[in-house]
């Protein structure tokens, strides 16, 4: 993940680039909210333990990608 943002902090990118960015963001928000969701419905124990990992994950890489497409 560090290199991916030393790249793309290095590089400027284009329009085109800063939208597909902004789009892998918008999906890794879109995923971990539909995950904490299932695991707070359908789940108990460890395995919603570890649903909720993933998502808060995937959350913070879909903060990331969207804060790359606003540079």
């Amino acid at each position: 993940m560090a290199l991916m943002l030393q790249t793309f902090a290095a590089a400027k990118l284009d329009a085109m680039s800063k939208m597909w960015v902004s789009m892998i963001g918008i999906g890794l928000m879109v995923l971990a909210a539909l995950i904490i969701t299932y695991a707070r419905n359908k789940t108990k124990g460890w395995i919603r333990l570890v649903l909720t990992l993933v998502a808060v994950v995937l959350l913070i890489y879909g903060v990331i990608c969207g804060l790359i497409s606003i540079i």
